[in-house]
């Protein structure tokens, strides 16, 4: 249950991370894109809205007080982003910094979430929670920065790039920590409730070598997320290098071709001679021969 958990919510946060990196690829903010972003939203929000309900009481039903405590804590912040995705479709006139704040407490609730779960200090599941702050650390500095540069849609890129990244390490988590063929050698799952879990090894050697798997997984999610960037990079370029190509109603190209300047110069180089510098200095040295005849005459 565990695996599907957070392989369904990782899928979620791919979802919600394209779809936002597509709206910041567009220069018009009234696109197409946006109540199909904000729909997919809810429908997410309110998935992992009622799964936190359901860990509640079985947390509840399991006397887990720190299962019980951990889903209170989620609850709240998977209300803030369904409330921003519900006043954004329901209420479009609101203003966008009022939205971006609403998230941007989402986002930092998130953070703290993640950044205090401290369930086993000796438990190898904090390595990845430490290492998940990283894309939430990039989503609350995008929505900071839409916050004063609401004109500009690189930071809904930012946003959409660090949804996509926690997505990713969500379903990694999910098979490093509930897959027997990915936890590290060594180490066993502990499971007290369906939110409170613990990834114990046998001792120090095992302990590392299990940390440092964990950054060597998340080392290869930035590297797939670069490669995905420069891939969504060229096919944007490219059709934008494309569009400018087309010429306008008037028929006339709006760009101007390469080497029109050296068309321009070999167009000249026609009328261009040097006939007449030829002759100034033939007729200087016509002059200066003339002069040094009358002085020796003399």
């Amino acid at each position: 249950m565990g695996l599907i958990s957070y392989a369904l919510t990782g899928t979620g946060f791919i979802l919600i991370g394209s779809l936002e990196s597509l709206r910041g690829s567009q220069k018009s903010k009234l696109n197409k894109n946006q109540s199909i972003f904000y729909i997919t939203l809810s429908i997410f929000t309110s998935f992992v809205t009622i799964t936190s309900i359901i860990s509640l009481f079985n947390a509840h039903t399991s006397n887990d007080a720190v299962g019980l405590s951990l889903h209170l804590q989620t609850l709240p912040i998977s209300l803030l982003f369904l409330i921003y995705s519900i006043l954004s479709l329901s209420l479009p006139f609101l203003p966008s910094n009022l939205l971006n704040l609403i998230i941007t407490f989402g986002f930092a609730e998130e953070f703290l979430l993640f950044y205090l779960q401290r369930k086993d200090p000796s438990g190898v599941e904090n390595r990845y929670y430490d290492l998940l702050l990283v894309p939430i650390a990039v989503c609350v500095f995008s929505t900071v920065l839409e916050l004063g540069s609401y004109e500009s849609n690189v930071p809904k890129l930012g946003r959409g790039i660090g949804l996509i990244l926690q997505g990713t390490w969500f379903i990694q988590i999910g098979l490093s920590l509930f897959s027997s063929n990915f936890v590290a050698e060594g180490c066993n799952l502990h499971l007290v409730s369906s939110g409170n879990y613990s990834l114990r090894c046998k001792g120090h050697p095992e302990y590392h070598r299990a940390r440092a798997i964990a950054t060597l997984q998340f080392n290869c999610h930035l590297a797939l997320m670069v490669v995905v960037l420069v891939g969504f990079y060229s096919i944007v370029c490219g059709r934008k290098i494309g569009n400018s190509v087309v010429s306008d109603s008037t028929g006339n190209l709006r760009y101007t071709p390469l080497g029109a300047e050296m068309h321009s110069l070999e167009n000249l180089d026609g009328n261009f001679t040097l006939d007449s510098d030829d002759e100034e200095i033939k007729d200087g040295n016509v002059g200066s021969q003339k002069v040094m005849n009358g002085i020796n005459g003399n």
